[in-house]
């Protein structure tokens, strides 16, 4: 069995008509690593989103294969992908997408209810603790901090044990501290339980936390940087928003940069 817990096969996702028709993603072949975390960067409207929806079953791409934990999702019907996703996958947007009625154990154990699943008390209670809010079970997203209410976010999508955590700049309505603690935690779910993450991000910070960093430009992917800080992200960003891509420098972390110029076949 392959280590890779996600396979992406020339993906490729086309929008509009033939005339008038925008490629989101061109051609994007990917591994993502069992137990790994990574970060999904680029300039504004390189695809990052609609590689995140494709890669999660969110979207289908127009050509191309996508694989988690061993099942293709480009051919199943929409009831099988639907339960795919509540049973393998777990999401974290920006937006906390919380139900101001319910309770913080109450909205963790919500996708649960809907699947017609009796949620384990203890499991509810059991995920809240793991990001620090067991003590906040009984109250409402608006007795929560924002930082609160991504936790509960967190803790509903870890609630399944999920093979593959999605994340969509999840620090991105967050304070730097708060953030910090939000990204601290995806870093634990990876470290400590052995989960997938892949983050779509513009935060260099943010990203120093993934295990490595894959650049989009244009729907194709440009290359990526392993085991870096924030700073040689944010140089690497800088050099693709000015067309030119620093792939021959050492990353401060010890990790290396890979990639290819803009403009060059891969």
């Amino acid at each position: 069995m392959s280590d890779d817990v996600i396979q992406l096969r020339c993906i490729t996702r086309r929008y509009g008509t033939a005339d008038t028709s925008v490629t989101a993603l061109d051609q994007v072949s990917l591994d993502f690593p069992r137990g790994s975390f990574t970060a999904v960067m680029g300039p504004s409207g390189s695809g990052k989103s609609t590689l995140l929806q494709c890669t999660a079953g969110l979207d289908r791409p127009t050509s191309g294969s996508v694989t988690i934990a061993g099942t293709e999702l480009t051919g199943l019907s929409e009831r099988r992908l639907t339960l795919l996703r509540r049973e393998r996958i777990g999401f974290v947007f920006q937006a906390f997408n919380l139900l101001p009625a319910l309770t913080a154990e109450q909205n963790v154990a919500l996708p649960l209810r809907l699947a017609g699943r009796r949620p384990q008390k203890a499991r509810v209670r059991a995920v809240l603790a793991q990001v620090g809010l067991g003590d906040r079970a009984r109250h409402r997203p608006t007795e929560l901090s924002g930082g609160q209410q991504q936790r509960v976010a967190l803790a509903r999508a870890l609630m399944t044990r999920p093979d593959v955590l999605f994340a969509d700049e999840p620090t991105g309505a967050l304070d730097s501290r708060t953030g910090r603690e939000v990204l601290a935690l995806l870093r634990g779910a990876v470290d400590d339980e052995g989960r997938t993450v892949v983050m779509v991000t513009h935060d260099p910070v943010a990203a120093s936390y993934a295990d490595r960093v894959v650049f989009l430009v244009d729907g194709r992917v440009h290359g990526e940087l392993v085991g870096a800080g924030a700073e040689d992200v944010a140089g690497v960003l800088a050099a693709l928003g000015a067309g030119r891509w620093c792939w021959r420098r050492r990353a401060s972390r010890g990790g290396r940069l890979r990639g290819r110029r803009p403009g060059r076949s891969p």
